[in-house]
């Protein structure tokens, strides 16, 4: 994207005509031309600098005789009056300029610190690490805009010189590293930055090293580190967003000795107001210098555009690599991508950085000075006009104010103030330090309508007087006195609100030890509203969040949070998450299990805003166990290390609830493996597979279980093999299985691995159900199995239970089991894996069932599984209910097992 650039192509321009507007508008160019009239002759504008021109006009230089210091000089020379030209007259893009300007300064520090590094081996030999005797480099790292290779023409460089081990030299005068080092690079600083008679490259700026100004010129990898654990101030970590080494040949281990101080693991919502105080300091500097002109620190300018962008990052880039990027313009984009920024807002941010780094480089040009202010001078404003492509310079100040105005507006949307707390219920927080059995209750909490705001009191004193919160750091708890309050206001607006407080007290008292998750609820009251209204509606919600408040982070954006989920592009998303820890297996199961929670807090929001329905969230569900085994299974396979093949040839079937696509929020997965490969090591190499299948499943990790699982559906149970040879599985179900083991194939589909087995075992399932049966001798069984499970389930309790009792759901599924066993012969439709409503309508439309039983069998089991649906939603063990409640429906379910199996239900 590039706009407000002025528009002059130079496409058809003679170098003259190029030269002749380059001057008009700098007397910076005016200047080098009047000192070298050879620098014209040599200037080509049809093209931009790269490193290798760069690279190859050095080299001619020194071949000349010129010094070091003397070649770099003439070298800016030659690439800023192209630049300028190329610039002013349409040529060149932002892009074009901010990158020649970046590799202008890789380009003249490598060199120098290459030839630095020569001349102080002659003297003192190879500095060498105390380890390994390995010869050291210094490490260059380009902070700011060069790190951003986003550099402006006429900045400052900021650097922070490195070298990876303490050590001496190898010669017979020798120094240690770091005085080796310290040579390096005050010869470098010098040979970039004195003037002399020739002008000087860049300025070069080392207050960013550790200690800054009172600390040593260089610094080894471990005094970096050391540093940064126990000194790293918050605006280092801003800064070093941008940190990128330019020289040395371990960056690779510098910057990963870095990452973590800069990017946390967890989502880091504390940078806010690490942000805002620098800002505020920004700002304060620039009232008191009386600079609000200047485009890059005034209001609106782009150092905002950078704070917002970064500002992201830092709460972020631990857990999404991409976000890690320096440049500015290429992390915009990502903000609209993941719905951190509105389309609009990124738009608008990278119009006026355009438009903002254009005028800053005009205003540059004049005397290549590093200046961010507008002009003073009548002359000079005129000329930034036109320069501008404006007709005077109100237009540039109208077209200015346009795009600054748009960046505060953003970056205020962006850095808003948390809300302030009520005051009556700061007052009942304070007062919680000091309640005890008899105090009154505070006037403020019986005002907010709490049945029993005695026991939200006595809540609120145990939270502040307990020993969790009285070790928390000062900063953590004066936090909280701002967030408490903001939490009971937010309970107080639900139905429930008394055991919404006590919820979300109890969350607010799991994360008090984590300063991001209570910044990110006091920074986002949208979040804390949708944190009160999830735990209002469910208890089980409730304790979900709770045990995972990472996922409070999903609760900030309403559009992700109720987008119907594309299963094919979030699994493409998390392989590429998978991808990148490659050889990490905690840090890939974490990310499992984070993917899987993030969708079902997701499906569960839907849910409870009512905008899903059962049916459709099991679905969902199943397809969230589908997607995740589908890549659990390579995953395993890559982790057995004598693998005969690449591709395994194996499958994985889903019975149960996952079969038939009934899962809920916490059901296991009953899982059966299957393998076709008549390699020798198949048996022992897919056994390993299914261990590790079941091991990436089951796992204990900080990020929770991704599944329990049930593997006794396998041919023989838990005493048969754990994965079976497809033929083999075909002849223990043709010849050996138990009824109820064709029962459970009803239920039972293909979910992961190889297709072509899938197929098999499809066909090996209808093969199975479609076998004529003594329909006598499979009523007797499914009776007999029937009431083996009612005696699994004794209920004593008075109430009904929804699943288990006769007349509840399990009795549907029989019912159907049956039909399907009994039927399926002569009616192959009843073998579709379509689910028990669907497939009771169909039994009652082939005749096998009475219809007008049938159907109110039908309404029942869909009323039995949104009744348990909700119950466990509430956080109830079982399902159960007042029988009277669902008398007919139990009713018209026994009624249709007394048509179809010919036996009376006994109700207990």
């Amino acid at each position: 994207m590039q706009s407000d650039n002025p528009p002059t192509p130079a496409a058809g321009d003679r170098p003259a005509q190029i030269l002749e507007r380059a001057a008009h508008f700098s007397r910076y160019v005016r200047r080098l031309i009047a000192a070298d009239s050879d620098l014209v002759r040599r200037a080509e504008f049809d093209s931009a600098w790269n490193r290798e021109r760069m690279r190859l006009r050095l080299d001619a230089l020194r071949s000349t005789g010129a010094s070091l210091e003397r070649a770099v000089r003439e070298l800016r020379k030659e690439v800023m009056l192209t630049l300028i030209a190329r610039d002013l007259t349409g040529a060149a893009t932002l892009q074009e300029v901010v990158a020649t300007s970046t590799v202008l300064a890789e380009a003249a520090t490598a060199v120098a610190v290459a030839e630095i590094h020569r001349d102080l081996v002659a003297q003192y030999g190879e500095p060498r690490g105390e380890q390994n005797r390995d010869v050291q480099q210094l490490h260059v790292v380009g902070m700011g805009k060069l790190g951003g290779g986003e550099l402006n023409v006429s900045s400052d460089i900021d650097l922070i010189l490195l070298y990876p081990e303490e050590g001496e030299t190898d010669g017979a005068r020798a120094l240690s590293n770091h005085e080796f080092f310290t040579r390096l690079a005050r010869k470098l600083s010098a040979v970039l930055s004195e003037m002399t008679e020739d002008g000087y490259v860049f300025r070069v700026d080392l207050r960013l090293r550790p200690y800054g100004d009172g600390g040593p010129l260089v610094s080894s990898f471990d005094m970096l580190e050391n540093y940064l654990i126990t000194q790293g101030r918050e605006w280092e970590r801003y800064a070093w967003i941008k940190g990128r080494v330019l020289t040395g040949d371990r960056g690779a281990e510098l910057m990963e000795l870095v990452r973590p101080f800069v990017f946390r693991r967890h989502l880091d919502y504390s940078a806010f107001e690490s942000m805002r105080d620098l800002h505020r300091q920004i700002r304060i500097e620039v009232e008191r210098r009386d600079i609000a002109d200047n485009i890059k620190l005034g209001p609106g300018g782009i150092r905002e555009i950078e704070f917002i962008v970064q500002l992201f990052q830092l709460i972020r880039g631990g857990r999404d690599a991409p976000l890690r990027r320096q440049p500015t313009l290429a992390v915009l984009p990502l903000l609209a991508e993941r719905r951190l920024l509105t389309q609009e807002a990124v738009d608008e941010l990278t119009s006026a950085y355009f438009f903002l780094r254009n005028l800053e480089h005009r205003l540059q040009y004049l005397d290549d000075q590093q200046t961010h202010a507008l002009p003073k001078s009548a002359e000079d404003r005129e000329l930034i006009a036109e320069s501008m492509g404006c007709a005077d310079y109100a237009v540039l100040r109208s077209k200015l104010e346009h795009h600054r105005e748009k960046v505060t507006r953003q970056f205020n949307e962006t850095f808003v103030a948390s809300p302030q707390q009520p005051d009556a219920l700061a007052q009942a927080w304070h007062d919680a330090a000091g309640v005890a059995e008899g105090t009154p209750v505070s006037d403020s909490l019986a005002k907010l309508g709490f049945a029993n705001p005695a026991e939200v009191q006595r809540r609120l004193a145990a939270f502040r007087q307990g020993s969790r919160y009285r070790q928390m750091p000062a900063a953590s708890q004066a936090r909280l006195a701002r967030l408490v309050p903001l939490t009971l206001a937010a309970a107080a607006a639900q139905p429930n609100r008394d055991a919404t407080a006590q919820h979300m007290l109890e969350l607010l008292d799991s994360v008090s030890r984590r300063e991001s998750y209570l910044a990110l609820l006091e920074q986002y009251p949208q979040a804390l509203a949708r944190v009160a209204e999830l735990m209002s509606a469910s208890p089980w919600a409730a304790q979900y969040l709770t045990q995972h408040p990472i996922l409070l982070d999903e609760l900030l954006d309403t559009r992700s949070l109720y987008d119907a989920p594309d299963w094919a592009a979030l699994a493409a998303a998390l392989r590429r998450e998978l991808a990148d820890a490659e050889g990490d297996v905690e840090k890939q199961m974490d990310l499992l299990r984070h993917f899987k929670h993030v969708q079902t807090i997701r499906l569960l929001a839907q849910d409870l805003a009512g905008t899903l329905p059962l049916e459709k969230l099991s679905d969902h569900l199943s397809d969230l166990a589908s997607t995740i085994l589908k890549i659990v299974v390579d995953l395993a396979w890559e982790s057995v290390r004598q693998r005969h093949r690449d591709t395994p040839a194996y499958s994985v079937v889903g019975y149960g609830k996952l079969g038939g696509k009934e899962l809920g929020y916490a059901s296991d997965l009953d899982l059966v493996f299957l393998y076709d490969d008549p390699a020798p090591e198949a048996p022992e190499n897919y056994a390993r597979l299914a261990r590790r299948i079941n091991h990436w499943l089951t796992s204990m990790t900080s990020a929770g279980v991704l599944y329990e699982t049930d593997l006794r559906l396998r041919p023989d149970g838990a005493s048969g093999l754990l994965v079976s040879p497809i033929e083999s599985f075909r002849e223990y179900q043709m010849h050996h299985a138990w009824p109820w083991e064709h029962q459970a194939l009803t239920r039972a589909r293909f979910v992961a691995g190889d297709a072509g087995i899938g197929r098999a075992f499809e066909a090996i399932r209808i093969a199975i159900l479609r076998q004529p049966r003594d329909m006598a001798a499979l009523r007797a069984a499914v009776i007999e199995m029937r009431r083996k499970m009612l005696d699994a389930h004794p209920n004593a309790s008075g109430l009904f239970d929804v699943k288990h009792d006769p007349g509840g759901i399990i009795d549907v599924e029989f019912i159907v089991q049956y039909l399907v066993l009994g039927c399926a012969h002569a009616h192959e439709e009843l073998t579709g894996n379509i689910g028990n409503l669907a497939l009771l309508k169909l039994a009652a439309a082939l005749r096998l069932a009475p219809e007008k039983p049938a159907l109110a069998a039908h309404d029942a089991y869909r009323r039995f599984r949104q009744l348990q649906h909700t119950l466990r939603l509430q956080g109830e063990t079982y399902a159960r209910i007042d029988p009277e409640a669902v008398r007919a429906e139990a009713e018209a379910v026994r009624t249709l097992w007394h048509e179809v199996l010919g036996e009376g239900q006994k109700q207990e």
